[in-house]
């Protein structure tokens, strides 16, 4: 299959407005929502999704760990390179960024039960173990959360498997960060 990268001119025209206000955002349109973009309802989902999960109760730091720890588990280079740069935007430490990449361990238990969490949420499709739902709950996390991270893996389900499908090239702006 191949796919057309659609710009704000050549998008469907449900999803032309969409596109111009995502640059008009970041100063650029990603590749991903110029895929998605030949469905509009596609690129309109996973961005309210976006804004939904940005609204949650973890912190940016969590969110970062756990949407680019979603994308390392579902092998999605695409993702794997921009939530890479936008951890770093958000002042996330490298050295962070890069045990999650790696599948290393985080020396912050807390975060570490986030992490292994959300591992186990997408390597079962939502069956984690019991030691691991206990060890998020001891870590100081609650029910809400655990559920906003099965919101995170809704929105990324969407980005990873557009990736995958369409094989979509990594922006020049997310490359520097692979």
């Amino acid at each position: 299959m191949e796919f057309e990268i659609n710009t704000s001119t050549s998008a469907p025209e449900a999803a032309c407005e969409i596109l111009k206000s995502v640059k008009r955002k970041f100063g650029f349109s990603p590749n991903l929502l110029g895929v998605m973009s030949s469905s509009p309802e596609l690129l309109s989902a996973y961005l309210k999704l976006g804004e939904l999960f940005e609204q949650t109760s973890l912190t940016t730091e969590e969110q970062d760990l756990v949407l680019l720890t979603i994308s390392v588990d579902n092998d999605c280079g695409y993702c794997v390179a921009a939530h890479t740069t936008i951890a770093k935007m958000h002042g996330t430490p490298s050295g962070f960024v890069n045990q999650i990449r790696t599948n290393q361990s985080l020396a912050d238990s807390k975060l570490e039960a986030l992490r292994n969490f959300t591992y186990e949420i997408v390597s079962s499709k939502g069956w984690p173990s019991e030691k691991t739902k206990t060890a998020f709950l001891n870590a100081g996390y609650n029910n809400q959360q655990a559920l906003e991270v099965i919101l995170a893996v809704g929105m990324k389900t969407l980005s990873n498997y557009t990736n995958h499908l369409a094989s979509t090239p990594v922006d020049k702006e997310f490359s520097a960060d692979e």
